[in-house]
């Protein structure tokens, strides 16, 4: 996973993503469903940590993170937010030692990937029996996506992920879009999934402009009602992937 493009993004990711209404939105539903899956006192892994949004807001609620990331530039300013964090690619999690009690990937981190399975072996030996993996990934059909590409008459655009993967526009890297099935037989036997969700079925996806607060607030409350639907899940931006350690 390269990190050039991604240290240029990271002095204002948090203004063009995490501090957006839609970006704001997505992130909560997220941290909805995993703030029960991890303990006071626990500590856990974050693939992809960023600048650190997610690191920061399990840690006031008594869990402990130990960020990575493949961008010295995220890592530094994740670090500035007091978040332990250190440089290293996902594909290199072979290299680190140590025993966790679970472990996270939001947004995408896990789309750089053209095969998760790597992450198998050295996420099986380094999060104990019973932990939670908690992987949130771009799925490979999102209506939202399709109609508003669609729309502009971007009909490239429009189906870029219908394939499975595709040049990131912004990123001018590969992006991969696996299907659950596809991540749950890549982590099987080692992890077995329990639940998964979709993130930002109503909610749109974060380049998607105009629409206010309220608005999404509205949206975001559909959603609670309807994440854990099958057909839910099939159309959303993200797809919230519950794993377990066996």
């Amino acid at each position: 996973m390269p990190s050039a493009v991604f240290d240029q993004m990271a002095a204002r990711y948090d203004d063009l993503w995490t501090n957006t209404a839609v970006g704001g939105a997505q992130r909560e539903a997220v941290w909805r469903r995993i703030i029960p899956l991890y303990r006071r006192g626990e500590t856990i892994l974050d693939l992809g940590c960023g600048t650190g949004e997610d690191a920061i807001y399990l840690e006031r609620a008594g869990v402990m993170v130990r960020g990575l990331d493949a961008s010295p530039e995220m890592v530094h300013a994740a670090r500035h937010r007091g978040v332990a964090a250190s440089v290293l690619r996902i594909e290199e999690l072979d290299r680190l030692s140590g025993s966790f009690d679970g472990a996270l990937s939001n947004f995408g981190a896990l789309n750089c990937l053209e095969d998760i399975e790597i992450l198998r072996e050295p996420l099986g030996r380094l999060v104990r029996t019973g932990g939670y993996f908690a992987a949130c990934v771009m799925g490979r059909f999102c209506l939202w996506e399709t109609a508003y590409y669609l729309g502009r008459g971007k009909l490239r655009q429009a189906g870029r992920r219908w394939r499975g993967i595709a040049r990131g526009e912004s990123l001018g890297l590969p992006v991969f879009y696996p299907t659950i099935r596809q991540i749950r037989k890549s982590l099987a036997p080692e992890f077995v999934l329990k639940q998964s969700f979709g993130i930002g079925v109503c909610v749109p996806p974060s380049y998607v402009r105009g629409f206010t607060g309220r608005a999404v607030t509205r949206l975001d409350a559909l959603d609670r009602r309807i994440a854990h639907r099958a057909w839910a899940r099939a159309v959303s931006d993200h797809r919230l992937l519950i794993l377990v350690r066996s």
